[in-house]
């Protein structure tokens, strides 16, 4: 038997006994394996990880750095590596390696934990919180550390303490955000925005006055809860309006250049669009000729239709870089349906300005429809469940952007822009999914 063949069977035969439950055996047999094969990565990781387990720290630093160096794009190899380097106190070097672990493997949500707690022993206390945030969100997206059950038990401790470093870190972090907004407009202004704040981060709970109305990601609250805004919250719309026929011109100009239109929707990988949109006729399209996405200014279209720019840009818009303004001719073709989906805050409402107005179409929001008229603004609030419907035979278009909620003082704008910017800047460090993307505003 060849020494390939011989390891081939003594890892079968290791495989088989921890299969069994007799861990004493498998490690004889993989003590066999690295003398057949001083460089298999299984005998190597699994005889360190038992010398990690039993405090045989030396035994462990060299078994398992052996395996890291055969496998040194392997996260689980730097993460077992990590794990034996601190707890044998070199600290620096167990975060540089739990650090390569994630990036190798970012859903690897054991070792930014174990990275997070090796920042917490060099006193990077900002880098350890917004390790364990990442960690705690990627598992419980995967169902595990939702409960005693779903953590495994040498996790516990770490896992608890996590929880309650970013239940005090976050609420410290986000309060302190705000103190410069404190002493420049005082403490009164800025009741609502703390409130929001704390139903964001779980210590009130949002009790909201309308079950049709959930948004995603941060609710303001005491404010008028209403789908559908008046006119008179608006002193702009006349001046809007009576710049319609301008824009009209300059949508027909692009409307038939198809580059010039990007799908609104931007669904993740596997993601099923029907889910989001549909058409019985034929293929769902719904499409945006964008003057701004998430704050970006689309320079070409904004030269190529220079009225509507700047009469965009003459309005109070939401501007947030990297998430608003969101500004566009949204275009909604013939038979398509935007299924019912709520927005992330109602901090921000949204504004139709119809342009091309077929017939047969609406726009539902909390139950309550709303058929466009052509050249005449409407308001609403996207975090009620809304949905639209083009059940026409010609495209629907209307221009699309967003502003501040009118029922917001000037203090709270600026507050709860700080608020979503440090929010934001946070949620990215830890790698988490920015809150103000959406799937649409219809």
């Amino acid at each position: 038997m060849t020494n390939s063949q011989n390891a081939a069977t003594l890892l079968e035969l290791a495989r088989t006994a921890i299969r069994a439950g007799d861990q004493t055996r498998a490690d004889t047999i993989f003590a066999g394996l690295l003398d057949a094969d001083p460089h298999s990565f299984e005998a190597l990781t699994q005889l360190g990880q038992r010398a990690l387990a039993e405090g045989r720290l030396d035994i462990a630093l060299d078994l398992l750095g052996r395996a890291q160096r055969v496998q040194p794009g392997n996260a689980h190899a730097c993460k077992n590596l990590g794990t034996a380097m601190r707890a044998s106190g070199h600290t620096e070097m167990a975060v540089e390696l739990l650090a390569e672990a994630v990036r190798l493997d970012p859903d690897f949500f054991v070792a930014r934990l174990l990275y997070a707690a090796a920042c917490e022993d060099i006193g990077r206390s900002h880098d350890a919180l917004v390790a364990y945030f990442g960690a705690v969100n990627t598992a419980q997206k995967l169902g595990r550390w939702l409960n005693e059950a779903t953590t495994a038990p040498m996790l516990r401790t770490l896992v608890a303490h996590a929880m309650r470093t970013i239940d005090d870190g976050r609420n410290a972090l986000f309060a302190n955000s705000l103190a410069p907004l404190r002493e420049r407009f005082g403490d009164a202004a800025l009741t609502r925005v703390e409130k929001a704040l704390a139903i964001y981060l779980g210590s009130l709970p949002a009790d909201w006055p309308d079950p049709r109305q959930k948004p995603s990601f941060l609710y303001f609250p005491d404010v008028p809860c209403q789908p559908w805004f008046e006119r008179s919250l608006f002193p702009w719309y006349d001046e809007l309006e009576s710049r319609a026929p301008v824009i009209r011109r300059e949508l027909d100009a692009v409307l038939d250049d198809e580059a010039a239109f990007a799908a609104f929707l931007k669904a993740p990988p596997g993601a099923n669009i029907e889910e989001h949109l549909s058409n019985s006729r034929g293929p769902a399209k719904w499409d945006g000729f964008f003057f701004y996405d998430h704050g970006d200014r689309f320079e070409d279209n904004c030269r190529r239709c220079p009225n509507t720019a700047a009469a965009l840009d003459s309005l109070p818009l939401v501007r947030l870089p990297a998430h608003a303004p969101e500004c566009l001719f949204s275009k909604l073709t013939a038979g398509s349906h935007i299924r019912p989906h709520r927005g992330v805050t109602n901090m921000r409402v949204v504004t139709h300005l119809p342009l091309i107005v077929p017939g047969n179409g609406a726009l539902r929001v909390g139950g309550e429809d709303h058929v466009w008229q052509q050249g005449r603004c409407i308001t609403f609030d996207d975090t009620f469940l809304h949905e639209a419907w083009n059940f026409s035979e010609h495209t629907r278009v209307v221009l699309l952007f967003d502003v501040w909620n009118p029922h917001m003082t000037e203090a709270e704008v600026a507050a709860c822009s700080q608020l979503v910017m440090d929010i934001s800047e946070f949620n990215r460090a830890a790698k988490l999914v920015s809150p103000m993307r959406e799937t649409g505003q219809a």
